[in-house]
């Protein structure tokens, strides 16, 4: 079996409603690229990548000439071929590996007929657990908005009796501290059985960052994720507060893992598919994990069917995720896999049980929000459509107002 084709075609899916985050919001949908990597046999293999457009489109082409010819099952030369350590200074290839990755597996479970995780050392158990992943948003349709504490809290109870989540995970950094504090304790007054975790995507200073985690210490908290930005800045906060700290963005590589080894600044470190490039990777990352007694969780990058079906083959294969994962998935209206989207079950979603990653293209849908991105394009991660003019900083200084209600519904 070998790679004869590589195809690339970005999709923009539709959110319920625009969700805001730190760095400034994802505007109604999520953009993404979905991966075809063929091989002589005639089986396809998919992966998926955040982003997309041409550029993106283009540098998957541009990999065909590496690939051509290319055994998948050669997974350990393939990382070489695209994402080799010291070209990598000059052209940062890690998030194609990454899809490339994903359908090089994909291929090698539908030839051999097994899941992928059979491939990753055997699954350990059938279903993943996830967290309800709280955002603030702005009203669109027949979903309202999501700014006051009370409109959190009944958020969350929707999600939880749709879904049946156990653990809640607020995405904060939006609002002044003090807003967002009210927030989280009113969370965990409505849900006092329940796990909590905040993630302010590190934009806020480390006096703010002390302050906020020594007031939620009595709380029934996962971890603080990110309160500050670097490992510098979480290992003084983590010196000082007494909750576990986690990490997607500093930690994202293994000479970063070995500094935290080194001088720990993060417990749990949040493992992505795509940021790590690739499930093996991350397997990898999680036995290094395993050795040094660090947590690990399953983090999201705002992912469609084919890879949440990665980050549930990796979560079915560790011995060691002890904590809910990551999903945005529920603020999706749609996938493009055949199915539609994944059902969650008692806050969990199945394992996939067919060959490869166990899912498969729809491609009316795919075809449909290929259109829709053609119609919308994309738009700018870090700006918010409420607040023209503005930008992150960090740390921010500029919150948004939390009495002052925006509405940006077309």
């Amino acid at each position: 079996m070998r790679i004869a084709d590589i195809r690339a075609t970005t999709v923009a899916v539709p959110l319920e409603a625009p969700l805001r985050h730190s760095n400034g919001a994802h505007w109604g949908r999520f953009v993404r690229t979905i991966v075809e990597v063929e091989a002589d046999n005639g089986l396809i293999g998919l992966g998926e990548m955040g982003g997309g457009g041409e550029s993106a489109e283009s540098a998957f082409r541009a990999l065909k000439p590496y690939l051509e010819g290319h055994d998948p099952f050669q997974l350990e030369a393939l990382r070489f071929k695209i994402a080799n350590p010291t070209a990598s200074l000059y052209n940062n290839r890690t998030q194609l590996l990454a899809a490339i990755e994903f359908a090089c597996l994909d291929l090698i479970g539908r030839h051999l007929g097994v899941p992928v995780c059979d491939l990753l050392g055997g699954r350990l158990r059938d279903r993943v657990p996830f967290a309800s992943y709280l955002f603030f948003r702005y009203a669109a349709g027949e979903h309202g908005e999501i700014r006051t504490p009370e409109q959190l809290v009944a958020h969350a109870a929707a999600l939880k009796e749709a879904h049946g989540f156990t653990v809640h995970k607020l995405k904060g950094g939006v609002f002044p501290p003090d807003h967002e504090l009210e927030c989280y304790r009113a969370l965990a007054a409505a849900f006092p059985g329940d796990r909590l975790r905040y993630d302010p995507n590190a934009v806020l200073s480390v006096a703010e960052g002390l302050r906020f985690g020594r007031a939620i210490e009595g709380l029934n908290n996962d971890y603080l994720e990110d309160p500050v930005w670097g490992l510098e800045g979480l290992r003084t906060v983590r010196e000082q507060v007494r909750i576990p700290l986690a990490t997607n963005t500093v930690v994202v590589n293994f000479e970063q893992l070995a500094s935290n080894v080194l001088r720990r600044s993060a417990d749990v470190v949040l493992l992505d598919t795509t940021f790590w490039g690739g499930i093996r990777p991350c397997v990898k990352a999680a036995g290094v994990c395993e050795t040094f007694q660090l947590g690990v969780a399953v983090h999201s990058s705002g992912e469609l069917g084919v890879q949440l079906a990665t980050m549930l083959h990796l979560g079915a294969v560790l011995p060691n995720l002890t904590y809910a994962a990551d999903a945005h998935y529920h603020q999706l209206t749609d996938d493009v896999i055949e199915g539609g989207r994944m059902a969650y079950s008692e806050g969990a979603i199945a394992v996939p049980s067919g060959p490869g990653l166990g899912v498969s293209l729809d491609r009316e849908k795919v075809a449909r929000y290929a259109e829709f991105y053609r119609e919308t394009g994309g738009y700018p991660y870090d700006r918010d459509p409420g607040r023209p003019g503005w930008y992150p900083t960090v740390p921010n200084e500029r919150f948004a107002d939390p009495d002052i209600s925006v509405d940006i519904r077309p």
